[in-house]
């Protein structure tokens, strides 16, 4: 009875490291940051995204200086004004303050400011097409995985071999 047990644990093992080494791990990477930076549809959604973070900020920028305009006033006038006066003055001036900080917390703050939302809407269809031809390529060339070397994942060595950034990127813009 020992014996059998014995030869089943070897036929386990054997059949275990034969599995392991006829499918061997095929991992490919790409850099997400060529593909964003040459991907003409990728640099079209962040020049609107940035352009609309312009315009909101040239915005905020007229808030905040009608704002400093309002406190030089009342710095200048606060001594000539009758203390109800005074009152209105600071009251409108924390309006304005108010105003600004509601602004920049609509466009700005995480993650439901405008900026997230705008940057989901517009880049959606960009990190679609880009997914889809990762997961093409992937697939032809038989890799279960795939990392991303300008993410978090710290990649120390990859051979360039098994770098598929361009393939992706002469896919895309080739449009198949």
């Amino acid at each position: 009875m020992k014996k059998i047990i014995m030869l089943f644990l070897a036929f386990l093992f054997v059949s275990n490291f034969y599995a392991q080494t006829n499918s061997a791990l095929k991992i490919g990477y790409i850099d997400s940051e060529i593909i964003l930076s040459q991907y003409s549809e990728a640099v079209k959604a962040k020049s609107d995204l940035d352009a609309l973070v312009a315009k909101w900020r040239a915005t905020l920028d007229s808030m905040a200086t009608d704002y400093q305009n309002e406190i030089a006033n009342y710095q200048k006038q606060s001594n000539t004004m009758t203390p109800e006066k005074q009152r209105e003055a600071q009251q409108k001036i924390l309006e304005k303050e108010q105003k600004i900080q509601n602004f920049r917390d609509q466009k700005f703050s995480q993650p439901n400011g405008e900026y997230f939302t705008q940057q989901d809407k517009i880049m959606a269809p960009v990190k679609k097409k880009i997914f889809d031809v990762i997961n093409q390529i992937a697939k032809e060339e038989g890799m279960q995985f795939v990392f991303d070397k300008a993410g978090d994942v710290v990649l120390l060595y990859a051979d360039p071999q098994y770098d598929i950034t361009y393939k992706v990127l002469d896919r895309l813009k080739r449009g198949k």
